[in-house]
């Protein structure tokens, strides 16, 4: 089996959509996944998603199931270390604040650290967590010890209309790490799509592995730069790059 997680374009935040960037984004997304073979689609509940997915869907003669559990990683938030007047989105938090704990880059405790637990990130970690799981062993792939148990191996091909900070908790789940290295660590640009496929070296034994992470060729195929939505500046010198 085939997944693919597919980031939202440009993001309008203010109205929950795409900047005009983010539609031509969209369109030149759709281009290529319209020649790519395609089983089963999935798409967030958010609106920026649903129109990244627009395109696509139109263009196959399609329809997606829409999963609340696949909507953006920030539906509980915390009280950042450096920023004091309002809560912050979990994955958006300076490396230097937090990679001295090696408890937090640990799969069973990161989410039990004090500004973790006091937002309950465990319990929307464990949401999103189960019900992937559970769609995964709709898929044929029941999880089992940290593996995947594939009861009906299978070659489909299912696509994710998603959020970065989710697609993080995706792979976390599948590769049994913390998301905290991963939130930090790539860099998926929108309409970026990272495919990750099961290996079953043993019969009835499968795993994940990712094959590509973030690919973005189909913007660079037409000429259209990357969103600065996705990295920060390269030097804080560089005042025309994306500050904290």
């Amino acid at each position: 089996m085939k997944l693919l997680i597919i980031r939202h374009g440009d993001p309008d935040y203010e109205h929950d959509s795409l900047t005009p960037k983010g539609f031509r984004e969209a369109d030149l997304l759709a281009e290529k996944l319209i020649k790519t073979p395609i089983d089963y689609y999935y798409v967030s509940s958010m609106g920026r998603a649903q129109d990244t997915a627009a395109p696509t869907l139109a263009g196959k003669r399609r329809t997606a199931v829409i999963c609340d559990w696949l909507r953006e990683f920030s539906a509980r938030l915390i009280w950042r270390p450096d920023v004091t007047t309002k809560r912050k989105i979990p994955w958006d938090w300076l490396p230097a604040d937090w990679t001295s704990e090696d408890l937090f880059l640990q799969e069973e405790t990161w989410m039990t650290q004090d500004i973790m637990a006091e937002a309950g990130i465990g319990t929307e970690y464990r949401y999103v967590i189960d019900s992937f799981d559970t769609l995964l062993a709709r898929h044929g792939y029941v999880r089992e010890n940290r593996y995947y148990r594939a009861v009906r191996p299978n070659e489909d091909v299912i696509a994710l209309f998603c959020h970065f900070g989710l697609e993080c908790v995706l792979l976390s789940h599948l590769w049994n790490v913390s998301p905290m290295p991963l939130w930090h660590g790539l860099c998926c640009a929108p309409t970026s799509v990272t495919t990750v496929v099961t290996e079953e070296r043993r019969e009835g034994i499968a795993s994940f592995r990712a094959s590509s992470v973030g690919d973005i060729s189909h913007l660079y195929a037409a000429g259209e730069s990357p969103s600065p939505a996705a990295s920060f500046c390269e030097c804080y010198r560089n005042t025309h790059q994306r500050h904290d």
